[in-house]
């Protein structure tokens, strides 16, 4: 248990935010480094949270008419040059397999032995070789639309990595679509976009803002890339979904093609979009505190644990009983489509010990049971969106007649404060001097109300988009789909403008 005034987690949010955040995930037992450069391990109580969004929108994809399928892990290197934009844009981060045996020197050292016909690139995304089957698959219109999504890991080269947020090897699902209009293929472009979204807020309770990503930062290859942006509590976005509408140019370098109803031949029109692991490290980075991770319960990896507390041997059996019957109940229960997970703690340790470790590791509900419990038939219940030494005391059946609801006010209340966060650190920018002091706290007064999503005015000029990133790291996240039209003048170029756009820095 922490001393009187200090908090589990060391250092802050406050202190050192990038190292409270490995902090969080060391102390829940989420993932580690792994002895490959770059890659993580993701430990079962993080694996889980993964597995509860596979199963939420794999739902949701299905319920859309898509189709999960499977396709390798290699990529012939000229697949990938057939479309020039696309392998230029991925060309640094591939990761490429040369030689297919090892056989040993003269030292007795294993070394690469048969070279390759063609180098193999370890899938950073899969458009190419997908196409390269959609091909063989569409020949007509009565083929299309063709709904297609894959679970999947892909490997990006990176130099600098954070678990969850930028790693050598990650996680996903990426879909891949073909349509036989332009229309269709935008329409399902955004319905991904807007189911990304909708998951965001309702199953991971943080709030996101939908757009379009300018020019320089789209996909490569795409003709219009949209996306979700959040904020994290140390002010910075994390593009968190991406949805892609390809047009045609990926269609004509696979020659996916169909005979349309009128006898044409024609190119399809495609689409991909995709999600990560990475939406693992924002659910840390928009929720937890000073005492670790803080899980919403419609994700989270178990909804409630049960600790017995046991002072002596002659209660241990009876307080045990009690709390297996306890969670027998609850798992009769179900909670947003899942049935309720919990936890009985038998380990053999001290309370408060026990108490903090399920703290760190953010389960929702906890619930404390000793001899006056089992004999007064309560339960002594905490919340971890509230303090940890708010206690409140409930009767066995009323508690069974609660805990949808309870979890629901958990749910909500992370969603609010989430958005209560972002809404205090949005501001709208007009000038270019607030623009550059908004974006360098270190020459204010108040630092800590500095930094976050600037709403300002943008002319559309990349070069723009090239100063402020060259002198303050910082991007524009997008262009969002919701925000009315409004004539105004650029807050850097001072050109005009038709429409506000997301200014910040990010990961």
């Amino acid at each position: 248990m922490t001393e009187k005034g200090k908090h589990a987690i060391s250092p802050t949010r406050e202190e050192n935010y990038p190292e409270w955040y490995q902090e969080v995930l060391k102390a829940a037992d989420l993932a580690e480094h792994s002895p490959v450069r770059g890659c993580m391990v993701i430990k079962p109580w993080g694996y889980a949270i993964w597995e509860n969004m596979q199963r939420v929108l794999d739902g949701k994809f299905k319920e859309t008419g898509h189709q999960n399928a499977y396709f390798p892990l290699f990529i012939p290197l000229s697949f990938l040059e057939k479309e020039a934009a696309h392998v230029d844009g991925f060309a640094k981060e591939c990761a490429v397999v040369t030689h297919h045996r090892l056989e040993k020197n003269k030292e007795g050292k294993l070394v690469p032995a048969g070279e390759l016909e063609e180098p193999l690139v370890v899938r950073p995304t899969s458009e190419t070789i997908i196409g390269e089957m959609f091909a063989k698959w569409v020949s007509s219109y009565r083929d299309l639309p063709l709904l297609i999504n894959q679970w999947a890991n892909v490997v990006r080269w990176e130099m600098r990595t954070r678990l969850f947020l930028r790693t050598t090897e990650f996680l996903w699902q990426e879909g891949h679509t073909a349509h036989a209009t332009d229309l269709e293929a935008q329409e399902e472009t955004h319905q991904m976009l807007r189911i990304y979204e909708a998951f965001a807020k309702d199953y991971l309770a943080i709030p996101v803002i939908a757009g379009e990503k300018t020019p320089s930062e789209r996909f490569p290859g795409a003709v219009a890339t949209y996306t979700i942006e959040a904020i994290m509590q140390d002010r910075k976005a994390l593009q968190s979904g991406t949805s892609h509408f390809l047009g045609q140019s990926f269609a004509k370098a696979a020659n996916i093609s169909f005979r349309a109803a009128d006898g044409s031949q024609q190119y399809a029109w495609t689409t991909s979009w995709g999600l990560t692991t990475r939406m693992i490290g924002a659910l840390v980075m928009v929720h937890s505190d000073d005492d670790g991770l803080i899980l919403p319960p419609r994700i989270a990896s178990s909804h409630i644990v049960i600790i017995p507390i046991i002072h002596k041997e002659e209660t241990k059996e009876e307080v045990l009983s009690y709390c297996r019957k306890l969670a027998a109940d609850l798992k009769k229960l179900s909670y947003w489509g899942r049935q309720i997970h919990v936890i009985v703690d038998e380990k053999e340790m001290r309370g408060g010990e026990k108490s903090w470790s399920w703290i760190k590791k953010g389960v929702p509900l906890r619930l404390e049971v000793g001899p006056r419990d089992v004999a007064s038939g309560k339960v002594c219940v905490m919340r971890r969106d509230r303090p940890h030494k708010e206690v409140s005391m409930c009767g066995y059946e009323e508690f069974l007649g609660q805990v949808e609801t309870i979890l629901d006010q958990i749910q909500d209340n992370l969603y609010q404060k989430a958005v209560s966060f972002r809404d205090t650190h949005t501001r709208k920018i007009d000038s270019k001097e607030e623009f550059y002091r908004f974006f360098t706290p270190k020459n204010e007064e108040q630092p800590e109300v500095h930094g976050g999503f600037a709403l300002c005015h943008w002319s559309g000029d990349a070069e723009v988009e090239e100063l402020v990133k060259k002198d303050l790291n910082v991007t524009i996240r997008c262009i969002p789909l919701d925000s009315p039209k409004e004539a105004g003048t650029c807050v850097i170029s001072g050109k005009p403008s038709t429409q506000r756009v997301i200014f910040a820095k990010s990961y």
